[in-house]
């Protein structure tokens, strides 16, 4: 007997969701609770268990076809594929444009522009240094091998066709690959080629600096389709930015007490939650209180109306694979900076892993997003509607700044940080978002955290 399994109900407001993989094929054996596939929604993308165990007999739905909840997905027997199976999938055509863009519920998630990618609240803001940054290598595609040589010809192979290891040992041993010649019959330049040619102009070529090479993307000179959830956050951010009057403005804080009683207490607070202590946590804390007194900043727009909500439900931006999304911080005002770390730390790996439940990325009234987690000063976030603001981070530089004591002023290193406040100029004037940030800067530049830290 077999029976057929349906796209679930995946949250409020939820009404459809687009298969992005199937990771079961026809006559695979699943178990209860097993993995049939990937969904995508307008607001999370999630793994689908299987209910029932057997054997999958038919697949339905193809992937990147859109369905709506309650549609047959899969049939899953006992392999002898008796039964009546449900209609198989026939492909509509495509909606203009997601329904949840209509839905002001919807529009909470995700929270942050699309343009900040780089925004990823879970990496510590550490102070920057003169160190050059390394960047992360990105797989290389297997590039394709040259015709054969004739037997005892030396054949040049092109910079872009080596390997990363050899092209990482070109610049340690201060080797120009374009001088190499690979010495094997495909005219491959191997390790060893290189490390003789560094040996044989050792003796007459000058130490050079090295450094990694940029590794060349895969994605370079090809053609990818936008995923649902791209889709969506390139929606929102047009409708965002053509409904309401953006502007930012922007404070430079001295965190210098922040961060002394930062280093003073991360390996306490280490030990004691089980999380690494950053920045974010403080700038989080001193967002919310704030909001409390300056609740315009936390308001939202409902036709003639500006609505004040009773709680500061705070998004944090997570940057993922598949895109920012920005999961909410419930009654952020309320907590602590050991509750913040946990929440955000918590929140931050299930959006990575695909673990949120829908609910957890709507009813946000205000966004943080950290954009100084991959080094930038700062920027200009977008504020997506429903929300009337989002407050962007930017990283913590130590530098030298003029200070004054005592009516003399003096040169001192201090720790440094800019914040970015985008925010709706229709309800938000300049001199309300002046006054935010002001008292948000006092609260920062006091450095009073000690009593918070909850631990």
């Amino acid at each position: 007997m077999s029976e057929s399994v349906s796209l679930p109900a995946l949250g409020e407001s939820v009404t459809e969701g687009t298969v992005t993989r199937w990771l079961k094929n026809v006559g695979d054996r699943v178990e209860v609770d097993e993995l049939l596939l990937e969904v995508s929604t307008d607001k999370v993308d999630t793994e689908i268990p299987s209910p029932v165990a057997g054997v999958i007999e038919v697949i339905l739905v193809p992937e990147d076809a859109t369905v709506e909840v309650g549609t047959a997905l899969v049939m899953i027997g006992d392999g002898s594929g008796t039964g009546e199976a449900p209609a198989v999938f026939e492909a509509a055509e495509p909606a203009a444009a997601p329904e949840a863009l209509a839905a002001p519920e919807a529009l909470a998630a995700p929270e942050a522009s699309a343009t900040h990618a780089a925004a990823d609240p879970i990496v510590p803001v550490e102070v920057v240094s003169a160190a050059p940054v390394e960047s992360t290598p990105v797989a290389e595609v297997a590039p394709a091998a040259p015709a054969a040589a004739p037997m005892g010809d030396s054949l040049t192979v092109p910079a872009g066709s080596v390997t990363s290891i050899v092209r990482r040992l070109t610049n340690e041993q201060g080797v120009d690959l374009a001088a190499v010649s690979g010495t094997v019959v495909s005219g491959r330049i191997r390790k060893e080629d290189v490390i003789s040619a560094g040996a044989g102009a050792a003796a007459f070529a000058a130490p050079v600096a090295t450094r990694q090479p940029l590794e060349v993307s895969p994605l370079r000179g090809t053609t990818v389709p936008m995923t649902r959830l791209r889709k969506v956050i390139a929606e929102r951010a047009v409708v965002s930015m053509t409904s309401m009057a953006q502007v930012t403005t922007v404070v430079e804080v001295d965190v210098t007490r922040v961060a002394r009683l930062r280093d003073k207490v991360k390996a306490d607070f280490l030990l004691k939650t089980g999380n690494k202590l950053s920045f974010l946590p403080f700038f989080a804390m001193a967002a919310a209180e704030v909001l409390r007194a300056h609740p315009i900043i936390n308001s939202t727009v409902d036709g003639d109306s500006i609505v004040y909500p009773g709680q500061e439900h705070m998004s944090i931006a997570v940057d993922t694979e598949r895109g920012l999304m920005a999961p909410v911080i419930r009654d952020s005002a309320e907590l602590d900076i050991a509750g913040f770390t946990a929440q955000i730390s918590d929140l931050a790996e299930r959006t990575r892993n695909n673990q949120l439940k829908p609910d957890e990325l709507a009813g946000g009234t205000f966004t943080l997003t950290n954009t100084g987690s991959r080094g930038a000063l700062f920027d200009t976030p977008v504020v997506f509607l429903p929300q009337s603001a989002i407050l962007g981070t930017g990283t913590v530089v130590k530098r030298a700044v003029v200070v004054s004591a005592g009516g003399a002023d003096a040169i001192a290193v201090r720790s440094m940080v800019y914040l970015a406040l985008s925010y709706d100029h229709r309800t938000i004037d300049g001199v309300d978002a002046a006054r935010y940030l002001m008292a948000v800067k006092e609260r920062l530049e006091e450095g009073a955290f000690e009593p918070d830290l909850g631990i």
